[in-house]
């Protein structure tokens, strides 16, 4: 830790001897999942060069874009995302930025260092202070381990493997090369530089940014610190921040130590790196670090440290937090009561949600989608919500979603608890979130779309030579090239959700029959087969169609609906009063059949993984006019949900999977203001601030 100084602001602010903020307003913003790869990233023994860039003249080391279009985040263009986000924070004149998790792209040591650099940039030039907790992808265990990765991007368009020496991959590696020929398109490259961090090796290289104490914290603590406000000194806390004095005990059934029952078994020590400081007089942030890594029933206790002792913390999040890190939970109940006593304004932030983040649709997606999908596991149940509200928290501010959402929950005992799910500046739509604390408990909340991040296409030349090779190779499976032509940062993030819509989240997310059903239709079709009473089933319709095989369970290619095709003529009847009964309900709410044609099924997914990921934010994107049409589709359809259950008929197929689908869109598109709105904490109530 070596930038041990005063801010002139914290000097500043700390000489008010109140409670209340020493200041008007202090703002804090708050950037999660950034992922941060850099992008030209020195690997220190040589064992990559890169790509030759003409615009920076660097040697670039990326990934690919077929890797980012099939991703949840994008690797590369993020970095100049994060620049661009942080001398946004410096125009506004914000001088706290809170990093709730997955700052890294898993905890790699040539992206730590090139992280460390950028930050320890803006700390000192511009007096930022930075507070960061971690997500499951800093570290991914909680120890380091092998790893590395099978898509970079090498030389003449093709993918480059790159993995640290005790991954499979690089087993039997020649040491002189640290290179392996194994059929690939390059040889393997085989490297410590990425391998992956534990909780030690990021905490040494990152701790100037909250991991421990600063001189300009008026004060600091932990859930294992033994000292209090009263007898606060900063020699005291930086003793007790050691990464030795900062563990835990966990067992494969939940919490260890003082809560340990007689069954426990596969007990570890484990690093935790909760905090709570003081950046300003008044304000309190409270990290938490909310990975929670759970040991496998037969994990090897003859080596604690063995990173395969332990599961992934992604799906764990505060469902396990209230089994698994009991003695946080209860720190965080102690440290609501002090903020209280003494008047601080309290805000928590973590890197997992501390509320459904769906809208209510939770259900409904369960039941279209199956058990497990859309990342439902998550999602905080709703007792583990209302125990994280008993602990007294009222402001949480969360990431690992990359979604842009507001939780507002309240209860029958007068607790209530807000969590502002942050967006990820690596993803559609790509922003970040200001809070504007002001006395009496008024907390503002605005969005901070990052549309224009200069450079964002500097790195477009090296996916042209990428895209060169796959078409030369005959790839079915290649992305399409017009991404390259986005005129702007926000442009080629609607790109990246649109490519990952096509190529990773319908062919991996969605049943085969609704899947078909989207490929096969258009809007006017949807609204008349919302009308449509005929005795055919699905399998029927199916038989009678010639050359139509779109609504076969898993049809490889999709073929457009064509009603004309269907040679059964009370089929043929009843379609042309199904498509009057449509005309007649488009024309009542003013609109007419036509309108439904202008989209697609397509049209239609995308839509939905926008408002999914966006909120409101995504009404930019989706055509104005498609958004009741939208509508009247789900009440219409939601109105026959009871008639149609559990018939086969073709059009109450239809309505029954598409009467959910339309539902859970719609759920997305109303929910609680997440654009700009103002929170009172003491009131539990939210205003709409948009304009």
């Amino acid at each position: 830790m070596k930038r041990f100084r005063k801010s002139s602001v914290a000097l500043l602010l700390s000489m008010s001897m109140g409670t209340a903020f020493a200041a008007e307003e202090v703002q804090v913003a708050f950037m999660p999942d950034i992922h941060f790869h850099d992008v030209y990233g020195d690997f220190t023994d040589g064992s990559f060069d890169g790509l030759k860039n003409s615009h920076s003249g660097q040697q670039a080391t990326i990934r690919s874009m077929h890797a980012q279009l099939t991703s949840t985040r994008l690797f590369n263009e993020n970095y100049f995302a994060l620049l661009a986000a942080l001398d946004d924070a410096v125009k506004r004149g914000v001088k706290y930025i809170a990093l709730p998790g997955d700052f890294s792209d898993d905890g790699q040591p040539v992206h730590i260092r090139g992280l460390k650099t950028i930050l320890d940039y803006y700390a000192d030039t511009y007096d930022l202070e930075f507070f960061a907790a971690p997500g499951n992808h800093d570290p991914v265990r909680p120890f380091d381990r092998p790893s590395g990765e099978g898509d970079f991007l090498g030389k003449d368009g093709k993918t480059q493997r790159i993995f640290s020496k005790g991954a499979n991959e690089c087993v039997g590696y020649d040491s002189e090369t640290a290179v392996i020929n194994a059929g690939h398109e390059l040889p393997t490259i085989c490297t410590e530089e990425i391998r992956e961090l534990g909780y030690e090796g990021l905490m040494a290289e990152l701790g100037d940014f909250g991991f421990f104490p600063q001189p300009s914290n008026l004060y600091w603590e932990t859930p294992y610190s033994s000292y209090s406000q009263a007898n606060y000194a900063f020699d005291t806390a930086l003793a007790q921040s050691k990464y030795g004095q900062r563990q835990y005990e966990i067992c494969h059934q939940g919490t260890g130590g003082q809560y340990k029952q007689p069954n426990y078994s596969a007990c570890f020590m484990v690093p935790d790196t909760s905090y709570l400081v003081e950046p300003v007089e008044g304000l309190w942030l409270l990290a938490i670090d909310a990975n929670v890594y759970i040991p496998g029933a037969d994990a090897d206790t003859q080596q604690p440290e063995l990173a395969s002792n332990f599961a992934g913390s992604g799906n764990a999040g505060y469902n396990k937090m209230l089994t698994h890190k009991q003695h946080v939970i209860e720190w965080m109940k102690t440290v609501v009561d002090r903020a209280n006593a003494e008047g601080k304004t309290l805000v928590a932030f973590s890197h997992f949600p501390m509320t459904e983040f769906y809208n209510g649709a939770a259900e409904t997606i369960e039941d279209i989608f199956g058990p497990g999908n859309f990342q439902l596991a998550r999602s905080p149940k709703q007792d583990v919500s209302e125990a994280l509200a008993k602990t007294g928290i009222r402001l949480h501010v969360g990431g690992h979603m990359h979604f842009n959402d507001t939780g507002v929950k309240h209860y029958g005992d007068g607790s209530f608890l807000f969590n502002i799910q942050a967006p990820s500046m690596a993803a559609y739509v790509p922003a970040y979130k200001l809070l504007t604390f002001s006395p009496e408990s008024q907390v503002e909340v605005e969005t901070v779309i990052l549309d224009k991040v200069p450079r964002f296409d500097e790195l477009f030349e090296h996916y042209e030579e990428e895209w060169k090779h796959l078409k030369a190779k005959g790839n079915e499976e290649i992305w399409n090239k017009d991404v390259l032509t986005s005129k702007d940062y926000y442009e080629f993030t609607n790109w990246h959700i649109t490519e990952l819509t096509r190529m990773r989240f319908l062919p991996e997310e969605w049943p085969c029959d609704l899947k078909q059903m989207v490929f096969a239709l258009d809007g006017r079709q949807m609204l008349t087969l919302s009308q449509l009473d005929s005795p055919l089933t699905q399998q029927q319709v199916t038989t009678l169609t010639e050359g139509l095989q779109a609504v076969e369970i898993c049809q490889e290619t999709p073929v457009a609906f064509e009603p004309s095709t269907i040679k059964d003529p009370a089929f043929a009847k009843a379609w042309q009063q199904a498509e009057a009964s449509a005309k007649q309900l488009a024309a009542q709410n003013n609109l007419t059949l036509d309108d439904f044609s202008q989209w697609n099924g397509f049209d239609l997914a995308v839509d939905f993984y926008r408002l999914r990921n966006a909120d409101e934010l995504a009404f930019k994107d989706i055509d104005r006019n498609r958004m009741p049409q939208y509508e009247l589709l789900a009440n219409t359809l939601a109105e026959q949900a009871a008639t149609v259950a559990g018939s086969t008929q073709f059009g109450d197929v239809f309505k029954q999977r598409f009467g959910g689908l339309f539902g859970i869109l719609t759920k997305f598109a109303n929910g609680q203001p997440s654009y700009h709105f103002k929170l009172d904490l003491d009131k539990g109530t939210i205003s709409d601030l948009k304009r």
